[in-house]
């Protein structure tokens, strides 16, 4: 399953953590992805990754 969202394209980013000694830790910082139905511009129900912010913001309807 790729790391991405299918609506907004977000993905995974890598983040430095630096520490007191000047140590850099690059870690990755992935997007909460969720996998639901989704309705199509047809009205059938297709299983996409979607995160978790496009959900929030209504950009996606849910099939039940």
């Amino acid at each position: 399953m790729a790391k991405t969202c299918e609506i907004c394209g977000k993905g995974t980013l890598k983040a430095a953590k630096l520490t007191f000694s000047h140590k850099q830790i690059v870690k990755r910082q992935s997007p909460n992805l969720q996998e639901i139905k989704v309705l199509d511009s047809n009205g059938h129900a297709v299983r996409k990754t979607v995160c978790t912010s496009c959900l929030k913001a209504g950009k996606v309807q849910k099939a039940i």
